[in-house]
């Protein structure tokens, strides 16, 4: 019986020219870099996906975003904070090629499959088993290709009954317990950033470099599967140990620390506050001596391990607030950083943005973008000798025509192709 072929999947690879190799994106500015001539193409949308792509381009990769024809990516509706441009978008996609396609047209599938002919790597965060559908799983794509790595960004992965089920990053944090420890004792909250999907696109980025070193020695590439919930619950395995292991839960302290004290937020005595960390008993020690000045709380049967401390939080921060009732905010500080004390304030945005720390080291670039440049703060891992790319911001369907033109197709095809709705 002869099986019926699928109308959405990917043409067959071996019916699609392969195109030619280009040159990297943003104006040569990834010649000589670490990824110079790996190219990547990534179906993605919102922020997991783009922001592991997003620190590829940096290294120099060309990554070649897929977008709906029209809208785009539906993070560029997020906002429109960056003179017109959402900030999330602007954050996520600099240094890309965009490219629009409809997939549900057979045309746009034969330029899909055409790209993918001449990719080291692709990356897909589409609607659980929308990739399958079209063709485009690791194993149809590593047949045809047994050096291209494929790396799929979920919300719950493959496999389990959430399989199917969509995922928000604030959705991932509920379920892996980060609100439960996130908040004051009376009122979860979540993070502020979107660290479920930060932390998948991490794991996304680290395994799609881990991929391609193991590529340079065994010539084979791989199928990478990165969910938000295995990686945000990666990052809650502290607290996963800590009530195994007790058999009670942390609990919601605020800015303090449900397993070391002192640690957090204390009141200073013109109504300020300072957030402070003592990691160990020397500190401790140095702690009520040289910044509280009360060297009796030392022998203080409540205060003399760790354990204590914690167990008498409440009567602890009573006595360091009392201590600190006669010392301005600046004194403390000043206190803290000569008896070697971690600390630190609790800024604003503003106050970030106009940070000291960010005025060395050429911490700040222009990028530029369909609105003019941009400011942007340069990735936080400095490799010498390296500068990154840190290329613009695509318009939608920017380099549609370029990319066409690059698997043969002319001017009048791209016209057709652009009146049938299919790029």
């Amino acid at each position: 019986m002869t099986e019926t072929p699928d109308p959405t999947a990917l043409p067959d690879a071996a019916a699609v020219p392969a195109p030619r190799r280009a040159a990297s994106p943003a104006g040569g500015l990834a010649a000589g870099k670490p990824l110079a001539g790996i190219t990547v193409v990534s179906i993605e949308q919102a922020v997991a996906a783009p922001f592991a792509t997003r620190q590829l381009a940096d290294l120099g990769a060309r990554v070649i975003k897929i977008e709906r024809p029209g809208a785009g990516d539906f993070a560029r509706g997020y906002d429109e904070t960056v003179k017109g441009l959402a900030s999330y978008f602007v954050w996520l996609n600099r240094a890309k090629e965009s490219l629009t396609l409809d997939l549900k047209h057979p045309e746009a599938r034969e330029v899909l499959a055409g790209l993918l002919a001449g990719a080291d790597v692709f990356v897909q965060n589409l609607a659980p088993g929308a990739a399958a559908r079209l063709g485009l799983d690791a194993a149809t794509l590593r047949a045809r290709d047994p050096r291209m790595i494929v790396c799929d960004v979920s919300g719950y992965g493959s496999a389990g009954p959430l399989r199917d089920k969509k995922a928000y990053d604030l959705l991932i944090q509920c379920e892996t317990g980060l609100l439960s420890v996130t908040g004051a004792p009376d009122a979860p909250a979540k993070v502020g950033i979107s660290v479920a999907d930060i932390s998948a696109g991490m794991y996304a980025y680290t395994a799609v470099l881990t991929a391609l070193f193991m590529r340079e020695r065994t010539g084979e590439g791989a199928a990478l599967e990165v969910s938000l919930f295995d990686s945000l619950t990666e990052w809650m395995a502290q607290p996963m140990y800590y009530a195994m292991y007790t058999g009670v839960p942390p609990a919601r302290t605020g800015t303090s620390h449900a397993s070391i004290a002192p640690y957090g937020g204390f009141r200073t005595g013109d109504g300020g506050s300072v957030q402070l960390g003592v990691q160990n008993e020397r500190e401790w020690r140095r702690f009520c001596e040289e910044v509280l000045r009360r060297p009796e709380l030392l022998a203080d049967p409540r205060y003399t391990t760790n354990a204590g401390r914690v167990r008498h939080r409440d009567a602890l921060t009573a006595d360091v607030e009392a201590a600190l009732a006669e010392v301005s905010t600046e004194q403390t500080l000043a206190r803290l950083n000569e008896a070697g004390i971690a600390n630190g304030r609790i800024n604003t945005i503003g106050d970030l943005l106009a940070h000291p720390q960010l005025d060395v080291g050429d911490r700040w670039r222009e990028v530029d973008s369909p609105v003019g440049p941009l400011r942007a703060v340069r990735p936080p891992v400095r490799i010498s000798g390296v500068d990154p790319v840190m290329g613009p911001v695509p318009a939608v369907g920017e380099h549609t025509d370029a990319l066409l033109a690059e698997l043969g197709y002319d001017p009048a095809d791209t016209a057709r192709l652009r009146a049938a709705g299919a790029v």
